[in-house]
């Protein structure tokens, strides 16, 4: 899966933990006021946490390199050296050197010895 879709994946779990958390202090700890708050208080910060990383993905998607897929022939993002395309999931690179290589991830890392 691409990066950007995995990290709004993440961001879009973030949202629906948050809101099961607070359901879950309203009907569960309907009782207990400070049990009620306390996880009234964690949701809502897991909502603000998944908006925080929705902008911080949004401000790196607005520096990616967008390319045509050989695969599909669909217009895509690529993050960092190494990316997989955001409709079929092939390996999209546009460094020489890992041309040709199996994708991994580890290629983003700065300090990656190929």
């Amino acid at each position: 899966m691409a990066k950007i879709n995995r990290i709004r994946t993440f961001a879009m779990a973030l949202i629906f933990i948050g809101i099961f958390i607070m359901y879950i202090a309203i009907f569960v700890f309907s009782g207990s006021p400070i049990l009620m708050s306390i996880a009234m208080i964690i949701g809502f910060l897991s909502v603000m946490s998944s908006t925080l990383v929705y902008l911080w993905i949004g401000m790196k998607s607005t520096k990616t390199v967008r390319v045509q897929c050989p695969n599909c022939e669909k217009h895509t993002k690529i993050l960092g050296r190494v990316d997989a395309c955001m409709h079929c999931n092939e390996p999209l690179t546009l460094d020489k050197e890992l041309e040709g290589k199996e994708l991994d991830a580890r290629y983003n890392r700065k300090n990656f010895q190929s």
